[in-house]
Parts: structure tokens; sequence; C-alpha cells
């Protein structure tokens, strides 16, 4: 049932706007799913290094190499009913794939799916979180993100905080990992509207003083994002815009997994292929596994 009444839902739609590959453990059909993985291979607005536009297919590929039994939630991915429709066209201009963005994961909201989106750059985000409203966000990211313009691009992946403050309001954000951000930025009087949460005032307080933070501070839904730069380098090289001193693999994990049932949209972005030794492939395709095995988990 589709959440307009209808019996139909927007499968056949859907399928027309994506070229076909599958992750592995995604063998359910688009009408039975729970999560729909899609990638968007975009990253025209890349100010260093380009290249996360490659960056769904080579998650999928490191994804192969992943037992479907995750056994540290004692479950198995196989009978979590995910669908991937693959990739969606290559375009150059940002106001486009946003538009895109926008109209596909409309359809998945509608259809009571959550949408687990592969990027391409941060930029995309704003796209699905469009279609939210009463719905509080969490970012993991190296920088603020936080421009009002850059490169006389409002959509910059460089402005993607400030956006999604534009959509979603005052105190529903909270961005953990920030360790680079611009003295334009810090000194926006709107800046003091999204929780910034460093990657030093991680390491002082413990990661467990943040996760009850962000528990606290977030409702019922949440859009949960991805930049893999959020992580160190020593995990994941493979980024657009890497910074020293960031996360680690097991904190980001833990932060995912601290929210993971609230959870209604996620996305994975800036990732860079062609930077990468294998290790950012591998880390963001386990957390696509950790995301919907949490879930999926009877545990708290």
């Amino acid at each position: 049932m589709g959440s307009n009444g209808k019996k139909e839902n927007n499968a056949a739609e859907l399928k027309s706007h994506f070229s076909y590959s599958k992750i592995a453990d995604a063998l359910s059909d688009y009408d039975d799913a729970e999560y729909v993985i899609f990638g968007v291979p975009f990253d025209n607005t890349s100010s260093f290094r380009r290249g996360s536009r490659l960056s769904p297919n080579s998650i999928r590929y490191a994804y192969n190499n992943l037992e479907s039994y995750e056994v540290n939630y004692n479950v198995n991915l196989l009978d979590c009913n995910i669908c991937d429709l693959g990739d969606l066209p290559v375009y150059e201009d940002v106001d486009y794939v946003l538009s895109d963005v926008e109209t596909v994961t409309d359809m998945i909201f509608r259809d009571n799916k959550i949408p687990i989106m592969l990027g391409g750059e941060h930029s995309i985000t704003v796209g699905a979180i469009r279609n939210l409203k009463d719905v509080s966000m969490v970012i993991i990211d190296a920088h603020s993100d936080f421009r009002d313009s850059y490169m006389d691009n409002k959509y910059n992946h460089a402005c993607v905080t400030r956006r999604a403050l534009e959509l979603l309001g005052k105190n529903r954000i909270i961005s953990i990992g920030t360790r680079s951000t611009s003295y334009e930025e810090v000194t926006a009087e709107e800046y003091k509207d999204v929780r910034f949460i460093s990657a030093n005032e991680v390491r002082q307080s413990g990661i467990d003083k943040i996760i009850n933070e962000v528990k606290n501070k977030t409702g019922d839904k949440v859009y949960f994002s991805i930049d893999m730069d959020g992580i160190d380098p020593a995990y994941a090289p493979g980024v657009g815009t890497p910074e020293p001193y960031g996360l680690t693999d097991v904190d980001v994990r833990s932060i995912l997994n601290s929210v993971s049932k609230k959870i209604v949209g996620y996305d994975i972005v800036e990732m860079t292929p062609l930077y990468d030794n294998g290790n950012t492939s591998m880390l963001a395709a386990k957390l696509i596994q950790d995301f919907i095995a949490s879930r999926a988990s009877t545990g708290p």
C-alpha cells in the first residue's frame, strides 16, 4: 500500500531512473524491500580531489567480500529485505542532480521504505532532506560545510550543512568529527544553531558521553549522513578532502548504532576510489551492513 491509499507503489517509475547494478545481499524486489540502496555518481562541485562519482560501484565491489551473516548482531543480511536500484545517470549540473535525488527519495519515503544513498559528493544529501520535516540530522564530517556559497554555488559540497539548517531549522543538526572550518563559517551568526562536535572533543570527552548527547538531542526520526572524511585518513584514505586527526572507525560505528533504530534515511558520501588502498571502500560497505544489522538486531 502506498502512502496515498493506493495499492500500487512507485516501483515502476523508480526503475526508469536507474541503471542496473546490485549490491550483494540485495535480493529483494522493490515491492518487498525495507531498505532501498541507490548510487548518485556526482562530484562536479568537488573542490580538491574528484572521483567520488566512481564510488558507488567501488563500495558494491568491496561489499561482495563481506559475509552475509553479521556475527556482531546475530543477523543474516539476506533476511533483511534489501533492494538495490543501481545508479542514477551521470549529470554535471548540481541543481538537476539534487532535483533528481529529491524526486527519487520522495517516492521511497512515501512507500515507507528507508533510502540508503551512495555518493558521490556531499551536496547530494540536500536533495534527500528536502523531503523531510520534523527530523533530526546527524552528520559525520571533518568539515563544517557551513559556507553560504563556495565557488559561486550555494549547492557546493562545502555548503551542505548550511543548506540543511535552512531546511530543518536550528537545534536539529549534530555534526561530529569537525576539524576544519573557515573563519567565515565559524563567525556566522547561524553557526551556533548547529551542534558541531569536534574530533578533539570526542577524544577528550570519550565516545560514551558523545553518544549520550546524540541520543538525548535527537528526536524519533533521524537522517544520518556519513562523509567518509570525518573518519581519520588512517582508516579511510580514499576521500576527496582528507583531514588528519579524525574519528576512528569504531567511534563512527558506535554513533551510528546508537540511533540506528530511529534512522529514516542514510547516506555515505565523499569516498574517492582513485585514492583508495581498498580500506575506504571496505569500511563504507561495512557501515552499510552495520546500519541494517543494528536495526534488525533484537538488542538495544
